[in-house]
């Protein structure tokens, strides 16, 4: 079974007798952004909508599943069946409305039931029951801020709508200038994150990915700046009336 292949194989690279010098050296924390990186690969392959780079790192990302496992029952912790048979339990204890006689009505009847068994769960496990406990304190910025205020808007604790948050990204604007020209670089650096949180919470209301977003604008710049690079070696020209000139006929190249 390839399943068991891919197991065994990653079982041997951490055998001490013989097996690979650099994989025996790696522990959780080290192996962890590599794990990260393998899941934004997934994501670059699913925007870039090419399959087979997504069948590929699929296979890496599974492969970081596996290194874990491995380091784990070489510890006594758990093993790779112990996740798969972990994952299996969950999916099918919060989806009774599938695997038992429970019913739902729709997708958000389905969430707001999801997110109350999870706190059942965590009550039952005596962990604390803020509503952010669960929000990984290592996602990106932006995804984590836009989960915090989901996670405060239930209860209550949110503007109402996206001209709320509007507003109140202009009050940080304000703050930030205020910063600036006291000349505190501390409060500058406050202030500018608070106004990336509200841009996040913004999103949020907009129902935006806001890191999906910015990946946009980065590929935009990417492609045209690598017009105005390439206007720039055929004229010779880079004064910035040129390259104002360059950038706009990216643009209008773009919209067709």
């Amino acid at each position: 079974m390839p399943m068991q292949d891919l197991i065994d194989i990653m079982a041997k690279l951490r055998d001490p007798d013989g097996g690979c010098p650099w994989d025996l050296e790696q522990s959780f924390r080290t192996i962890a952004p590599y794990t990260l990186e393998e899941a934004y690969e997934v994501t670059d392959a699913i925007e870039r909508d090419d399959l087979e780079a997504l069948r590929e790192e699929l296979g890496d990302l599974l492969l970081q599943v596996v290194f874990h496992a491995q380091m784990a029952r070489e510890q006594g912790a758990f093993d790779f069946e112990a996740v798969v048979r972990g994952i299996c339990q969950k999916l099918v204890r919060r989806h009774p409305h599938v695997f038992g006689g429970e019913r739902v009505a729709d997708s958000a009847e389905q969430t707001r039931l999801w997110e109350e068994t999870k706190q059942r769960e965590k009550a039952a496990r005596g962990r604390t029951a803020s509503l952010l406990d669960d929000v990984p304190a290592t996602l990106p910025a932006a995804t984590r801020a836009v989960k915090l205020t989901k996670r405060a808007a239930r209860l209550g604790f949110a503007w109402p709508d996206a001209d709320g948050v509007r507003a109140k990204l202009d009050e940080e604007l304000a703050e930030l200038n205020a910063a600036r020209a006291a000349g505190d670089r501390t409060a500058v650096e406050a202030e500018f994150g608070d106004v990336l949180f509200a841009l996040a919470n913004l999103a949020r209301h907009l129902d935006l990915d806001p890191e999906a977003a910015l990946r946009g604008s980065n590929r935009r710049f990417d492609r045209r700046f690598r017009h105005v690079e390439r206007r720039a070696a055929e004229t010779g020209r880079t004064d910035a009336a040129a390259l104002d000139g360059f950038w706009n006929e990216a643009k209008a190249a773009e919209r067709g």
